[in-house]
């Protein structure tokens, strides 16, 4: 992951859960995408986002993880969320996932490309003026 004009945003923590673990007996590599989902959402929501799908929200058009290290239940993730420099109507969200069991090295690193969209016309718009503020700040 880069380090280019990025900066920490937003941090929070996630239980593990008995059933997020595979066969393999590690949590499933679906699960990560799941975390990332939490820690976004949370982010919008503390950026002011209208999240209701029923006029200009934000969307993902991307996203992806690399994974490092296997997490195992029981445990909890911290998920460090960055964003790098905001475009006309997006934003990149970065993500470092740490264990609670060993907190000194990222298990994974993500990503996922946030537009605005306005959902009636199907095209992106302007990022709202408030959220480019909150990233900008």
């Amino acid at each position: 992951m880069s380090t280019v004009a990025e900066k920490l945003i937003y941090s929070c923590e996630i239980p593990v859960r008995w059933g997020d673990m595979d066969a393999y007996g590690h949590v499933n590599n679906a699960m990560y995408m799941r975390y990332l989902e939490e820690a976004r959402v949370q982010l919008l929501a503390k950026m002011g986002a209208k999240m209701d799908g029923g006029g200009i929200d934000p969307v993902v058009i991307n996203v992806g993880c690399t994974f490092m290290r296997p997490i195992v239940y029981p445990d909890t993730v911290r998920i460090d969320c960055f964003v790098s420099e905001p475009g006309r109507s997006s934003f990149m969200t970065l993500y470092k996932i740490y264990s609670e069991s060993d907190p000194s090295q990222a298990v994974s690193e993500g990503y996922a490309k946030v537009v605005w969209m306005d959902h009636h016309s199907g095209k992106s718009v302007p990022l709202p003026a408030d959220i480019r503020q909150y990233i900008e700040s």
